[in-house]
């Protein structure tokens, strides 16, 4: 098997190697949140407004979407349909209003209008001295000029500079990944963010991009020594408090389970199941 590396699961390594153990080979799933369910709304939404005529792209149109581009989700994954109806603390009318809301601010940031991407929920791969590097990205625009920009949607908050360091992480990693397929640097890396309307812009550079393809070679380095030695220990910080596995790491009192046969094997081939970014809301 190919070795491969996504930027979700780079930075999961990065954040703990106990988390990247439990996600790529313990394949535990968090549980769905609404704010995810409702960030995985949005995207699709997105996406799919494109699919229309420029002049129909509303508001009122992409708002229209909302119930049958749900529908495919939870014919997709029922259990999403199942937390929502059963949640006691959340009132399933305000979901939709908020993820409405979202919808809404985005015609506030970006003219659809106007755009024609040339990608959308593309996927990109490429290999660097043996190791594959894969993900997808929201969005790919070409101006008539050439210019190349890749845009990311984010329904959560913009973050605040001592954690902006891991989205832009995610969006070098794409940059990276482009350029050693095309043989182009990105001129643009756009993050948009939908819950306060903020849109993060970043000019890439290759002198930083061969930085990062070091960094993710060293990384990829202490991932196979750990997948060797079976070592996959946690490192914590003030990320902790939004983990969804507190209660199987032994740093809160919990016990990981046994490692699976082939933990080897699976630490180092992750799937491509494991390439979209669980807290991409």
């Amino acid at each position: 098997m190919t070795p491969a590396l996504s930027p979700s699961r780079a930075a999961d390594f990065k954040q703990c190697p106990l988390l990247y153990r439990f996600r790529t080979i313990d394949k535990i799933e968090a549980p769905p949140s609404p704010a995810a369910a409702r960030g995985t709304l949005v995207h699709a939404v997105l996406e799919h407004l494109f699919e229309l005529p420029a002049a129909e792209r509303t508001p009122e149109a992409a708002v229209g979407l909302l119930p049958s581009r749900w529908e495919a989700l939870v014919t997709e994954r029922p259990e999403l349909a199942e937390m929502i109806e059963e949640s006691e603390s959340l009132n399933e009318a305000g979901w939709f209003a908020d993820a409405q809301a979202l919808v809404e601010r985005w015609f506030t940031l970006e003219d659809p209008t106007r755009l024609e991407p040339a990608e959308r929920e593309l996927y990109v791969e490429t290999e660097v001295d043996g190791l594959t590097l894969r993900g997808y990205v929201d969005r790919l625009d070409i101006a008539p000029t050439g210019q190349v920009r890749v845009v990311d949607y984010k329904t959560g908050r913009s973050p605040s500079e001592r954690f902006e360091g891991k989205a832009l992480f995610q969006m070098k990693f794409y940059a990276l990944v482009l350029w050693r397929m095309q043989g182009r640097i990105p001129d643009l890396l756009q993050l948009v963010y939908l819950a306060d309307g903020e849109v993060v812009r970043y000019v890439p550079d290759e002198g930083e991009l061969r930085g990062l393809e070091r960094n993710l070679k060293a990384v990829w380095q202490a991932v196979a020594r750990a997948a060797e030695t079976g070592d996959w220990r946690p490192r914590t910080s003030r990320l902790c408090n939004w983990c969804d596995f507190q209660h199987l790491c032994p740093e809160f009192g919990g016990t990981p389970p046994p490692l699976p046969a082939g933990a080897a094997e699976l630490a180092v081939a992750p799937s491509r199941s494991a390439e979209v970014d669980p807290t991409d809301d």
